[in-house]
């Protein structure tokens, strides 16, 4: 099938499964200048829908670059009020947000780690209530991804310089579904059958999950009315979105206080322009009490001081080992594709709508039923071929619930 089709078929895709754009809606799009021509080609299937008007927020790498090596520090520590306004106001008039993500891995390496760690603060503060929202499904949201020259470079080294971008292309097509005849009903199907994990996980409702692999002895305690989920989310006014593409996971939330052990990475983490790779993460009573990287610790360790929440985990996810992304063999250095390659934690803010009643919930209340609360949420890989995964049942019987890196059940 040619490279226009597939294009065709992932614009239609992000339109009417991710964000799933209904009559009269407002999109917003925030990408950057290396997707100028799959955003134009997405404008038009948005309007082909019935949008209302479409948005298109505009970045450039090398604007981004520039500024993180000659603006001066107090730049890094502020974020544009207007711009975290207009979010929320667009959220509450029920506009729906694409994020069309194609930067470098390594657009930041070697920037002094204060300064995205202020700027990820910054940024992470002014955009707490727009990412409440988010969170809590009051709107429909999505991220998808196309290929840059450095990004794929990064991904595929070994190929000729004229063949990387194609080369990104074609496993971005694959791994989202819309190299198939009919991408929008295999999305469906898929959705199915993620939610036969669902089912199964909800009527056990585990107390516990104990992780053991080469490097990790992790037990994580999960909320009394905690809720698994998975693939298509629903927002306040009823309607489906995707707000992964791809997505392969399950995941729940962990008690704020229950985790203790130790978990060891065993994919790269792309955070802040940065690599994380070969680290260690040590919890105490659910808190991170020691972090040690190969590659980027500084990074991490400042990531993890990003405020009091961010010492702590908002989400606990399952991907099998023999999932379609996994068994592609590609790396591609960006956690959207890479978390649906492995088993994932995430260091931050929880999801509301993984615990009973979450969406109407308080803040207060949140906290109350054992959610985390933080300025930022970042996922990182732990799953491998060798990682089993026990749930402990509400009277303490152990039942399997992965083996050797895919499911027990």
């Amino acid at each position: 099938m040619s490279f226009q089709a597939n294009l065709e078929k992932y614009a239609e895709l992000a339109v009417k499964v991710g964000v799933n754009v209904q009559p009269n809606q407002t999109l917003v799009i925030n990408t950057s200048l290396d997707s100028a021509e799959f955003v134009r080609l997405v404008v038009r299937k948005a309007y082909e829908v019935g949008a209302h008007n479409v948005i298109v927020n505009w970045a450039d790498d090398m604007v981004t670059r520039a500024k993180y090596e000659l603006a001066p520090d107090a730049a890094f520590t502020e974020y544009p009020e207007w711009r975290a306004r207009e979010l929320e106001e667009l959220a509450d008039k029920g506009a729906a947000f694409m994020s069309i993500v194609s930067s470098s891995p390594d657009l930041l390496k070697g920037v002094n780690p204060e300064r995205i760690a202020n700027f990820q603060k910054a940024a992470g503060t002014a955009l707490s209530n727009y990412r409440k929202k988010i969170q809590s499904d009051k709107v429909s949201w999505t991220v998808i991804a196309t290929p840059s020259s450095d990004w794929a470079a990064k991904v595929f080294p070994d190929a000729a310089p004229e063949e990387q971008v194609s080369l990104l292309w074609d496993a971005i097509f694959k791994a989202t579904r819309a190299d198939l005849d009919n991408p929008v009903e295999a999305w469906k199907k898929h959705d199915e059958t993620l939610h036969e994990k669902v089912a199964y996980l909800n009527e056990r409702r585990y107390k516990k999950l104990h992780y053991t692999a080469p490097g990790t002895d992790l037990t994580i305690t999960l909320p009394e009315k905690h809720i698994w989920v998975g693939a298509g989310s629903i927002n306040e006014q009823g309607n489906s979105f995707m707000a992964n593409m791809p997505t392969e996971e399950v995941f729940t939330v962990p008690h704020r206080t229950g985790v203790n052990g130790y978990v060891a990475s065993t994919k790269p983490l792309s955070y802040g322009g940065n690599i994380i790779d070969n680290f260690t993460i040590t919890f105490e009573n659910g808190r991170i009490v020691d972090v040690k990287a190969e590659q980027g610790e500084d990074i991490l360790k400042r990531l993890v001081d990003t405020d009091e929440g961010s010492h702590y985990l908002g989400e606990v996810a399952l991907v099998p080992f023999q999932s379609p992304i996994s068994q592609s063999n590609v790396l591609f250095y960006n956690t959207l594709f890479d978390e649906n390659a492995s088993n994932h934690l995430a260091i931050g803010s929880a999801y509301a709508f993984c615990i009973e009643g979450g969406k109407t919930m308080s803040a207060e209340d949140l906290e109350k039923n054992g959610l985390n609360e933080s300025i930022t949420h970042v996922d990182f890989m732990i799953g491998s071929a060798e990682m089993n995964i026990d749930g402990i049942t509400i009277d303490d019987q152990t039942e399997p619930v992965f083996r050797n890196g895919n499911w027990a059940f």
